[in-house]
């Protein structure tokens, strides 16, 4: 049994005639004609442009950073080369012997510095910890990564094969 869909609104029919006013369909695929519409709806004025940040993404437009997964704009290559350890670092930061409170500083301070720097892929070494659940740092690293501050700043997150105590981050591109 096919599922009904809602019916659309009178502003949703007028805002489709506006869309398909341009197209040419294929050959073979004429379009259904359209109700005529009451009156055109108003376009708003195009509200301002927010101001140039150092990042490509607004914090609240970005999906979460979950290490071992590919994250959506990173094509499956160089996901799987990240993964398998085949991109290199081209700096790493080593929180071994570090204070939750004092990694985090450390790793907010490297990110940012790194991407001011242009560089793409750095490493963070956070140690295994003890098993099954890791240690602090391991445990802390996706929140702090998720943060305000730092998830414009990555793209994507993975352990290369077979370490499980260091993460790779693929870094954005710093625009302007």
């Amino acid at each position: 049994m096919p599922r009904r869909g809602r019916n659309l609104t009178e502003q949703e029919r007028a805002l489709w005639r506006h869309v398909v006013t341009g197209v040419v369909p294929l050959p073979g695929h004429a379009l259904p004609p359209l109700p005529e519409a009451p009156a055109p709806l108003p376009v708003p004025s195009p509200a301002p442009p927010p101001p140039l940040l150092a990042t490509p993404r607004k914090p609240g437009r970005a999906q979460p950073v979950q290490i071992g997964h590919q994250p959506g704009g990173l094509d499956h290559h160089r996901w799987k080369d990240l993964r398998r350890g085949r991109t290199r670092p081209e700096r790493t930061l080593d929180l071994h012997g570090r204070r939750a409170q004092e990694a985090w500083q450390a790793v907010r301070g490297f990110l940012i510095a790194a991407q001011s720097d242009g560089l793409r892929c750095v490493a963070i070494v956070t140690g295994k910890g003890p098993a099954p659940e890791g240690g602090v740092l391991r445990r802390e690293l996706p929140h702090w990564l998720n943060g305000p501050e730092l998830r414009p700043l990555v793209l994507g997150a993975a352990h290369p094969a077979p370490n499980s105590g260091v993460v790779h981050l693929l870094l954005r591109r710093r625009r302007g």
